[in-house]
């Protein structure tokens, strides 16, 4: 009889275990549940672990192999870390390490965006730290994100501070290559840049440090990794105007910087209608840095 109730409890716990993670992998809940990846914590704040999600071509490498980092977006305040699944399985499948990563945000920690670059900063360090456990070569690490998560991603390129006293600076956090997905790239005024009442509201108060701190267009300089940039023209969220000037800047700088604008389309459009044509764009880059094989 006891050994009945052992089982059926075990039967009950692994039931309502594997119920559990379906629903999170349905509605996208969180923390996420990612099938087919390995996952570690790469920063630990207070009680949270922040995760990394890892997906490794099923093709085994001798030799390191480039890698992605993605930061989701959600204004900062929420989100997911599976919102660049599918980019992550299409470069894996392609050859490349793909991660995902996850970062304290407004409605999980009550963090403010500066707490965000930060957790990203330390995200790519720990990459790069442990990039030969992985099988990263730790000199081809590509940065990626769309929206906040965008900013993120050119944050960790461009910003001098809003590091840790904990962080191991000895290792660098400069990615080696970016892929941005209608990024925040201006934070405060910018001379010849007419921000039409974007700039409201972006203040220390929001942004938990000076509006120029954590704006990537004002650290711009030579040195800052290839870009590229997809963007909808008609996005109000984030003006196309905005990385217009990011590119200009960083072309003057001696920069590479592809600017790709979809006429008529608005944000987040990059995993709705034009999800295919963007990774596509995103695979040629990749392609042309040597990431990536050419497509056959």
């Amino acid at each position: 009889m006891r050994l009945t109730l052992a089982l059926l409890s075990l039967f009950v716990a692994l039931t309502a275990g594997a119920q559990e993670k379906a629903a999170k992998k349905k509605a996208g809940g969180y923390p996420p549940v990612i099938e087919g990846t390995k996952s570690e914590t790469y920063r630990k704040v207070g009680d949270t672990d922040l995760k990394v999600w890892i997906f490794d071509p099923a093709q085994k490498s001798a030799k390191p192999l480039p890698a992605i980092v993605f930061f989701f977006g959600g204004g900062w305040t929420g989100g997911t870390p599976t919102q660049f699944e599918p980019q992550s399985r299409h470069l894996a499948a392609r050859g490349m390490i793909a991660i995902v990563a996850d970062y304290r945000v407004k409605t999980r920690q009550d963090a403010k965006p500066a707490d965000c670059v930060s957790d990203a900063k330390a995200c790519v360090r720990w990459v790069r730290a442990n990039a030969a456990r992985l099988g990263i070569d730790p000199q081809r690490i590509a940065v990626g994100g769309g929206s906040a998560g965008g900013h993120l991603a050119a944050a960790v390129a461009t910003l001098p501070g809003l590091d840790t006293a904990k962080d191991d600076k000895s290792v660098s956090c400069l990615p080696n290559a970016l892929v941005l997905f209608n990024p925040g790239t201006v934070m405060a005024p910018f001379p010849g840049l007419d921000l039409k009442g974007f700039g409201a509201g972006l203040d220390k108060e929001k942004f938990g440090c000076e509006p120029t701190e954590i704006s990537p267009l004002h650290h711009v300089k030579k040195g800052v990794p290839p870009t590229i940039i997809f963007h909808g023209k008609a996005d109000t969220t984030v003006p196309y105007t905005t990385v217009e000037k990011f590119a200009e800047v960083m072309k003057a700088a001696g920069n590479r910087c592809d600017l790709i604008g979809y006429e008529g389309e608005k944000h987040s459009f990059f995993n709705k209608s034009k999800y295919a044509e963007t990774l596509a764009a995103a695979d040629d880059f990749l392609v042309s840095l040597g990431y990536l094989p050419a497509k056959k």
